[in-house]
């Protein structure tokens, strides 16, 4: 869906001003769209887009074949929390695209959940897994860009991690995130 919409912006199909997060175009004109296709554009077709696809596809892959093996609704779980807390969070800091900062929530679950995992960032430097999303934050301000949406992926994600594996492991702790019966039963395969 990323490649797709990027395309058909790249090939004048359609403008990013039809995909950007509005909250005024989503209430008052009934844009919906916009909660998802904010999710979807991730500017032009170069390094940073292709970067990204990179980062989306092998973190959530790693995540759904990891910790959430045998676990698709959970999974579709936090991808709705993540999305609807990024959302909340893009109408304060006045985000257009909010895809970035998806990408960043999943690699920081990913890497917090991996934290033995060594990695190699560019040849340059070797960490272990719950740097990258740090590593990741300094790469962007390196090249320029702003580094707010890396700052709402780590913080989204951190909740996320929190609330999921941390708070329900400590004395008294309790699983706040329990995927709905609701959603378990969209995804249970027949018997």
């Amino acid at each position: 869906a990323c490649v797709l919409t990027t395309a058909a912006v790249h090939l004048d199909i359609i403008s990013p001003f039809q995909l950007y997060f509005n909250p005024t175009l989503i209430i008052k004109h009934y844009q919906v769209w916009r909660l998802i296709t904010t999710f979807l554009f991730f500017g032009t077709l170069g390094f940073a887009f292709f970067f990204n696809m990179l980062f989306t596809v092998r973190y959530c892959r790693m995540l759904e074949e990891g910790s959430f093996r045998g676990r698709t609704a959970d999974f579709f779980y936090m991808f709705l929390l993540g999305g609807s807390l990024i959302i909340v969070i893009g109408m304060f800091v006045n985000q257009l695209f909010l895809g970035h900062a998806f990408t960043t929530m999943l690699v920081y679950i990913w890497s917090r959940r991996n934290p033995y995992f060594r990695l190699n960032f560019f040849g340059l430097i070797n960490f272990q897994a719950p740097y990258l999303p740090w590593v990741l934050l300094g790469f962007s301000l390196i090249l320029g860009n702003s580094v707010i949406v890396d700052i709402i992926g780590v913080i989204v994600g951190h909740i996320y991690y929190f609330l999921e594996d941390v708070f329900p492991n400590q004395r008294g702790g309790f699983r706040l995130l329990a995927t709905p019966k609701f959603i378990k039963y969209l995804f249970e395969s027949p018997s």
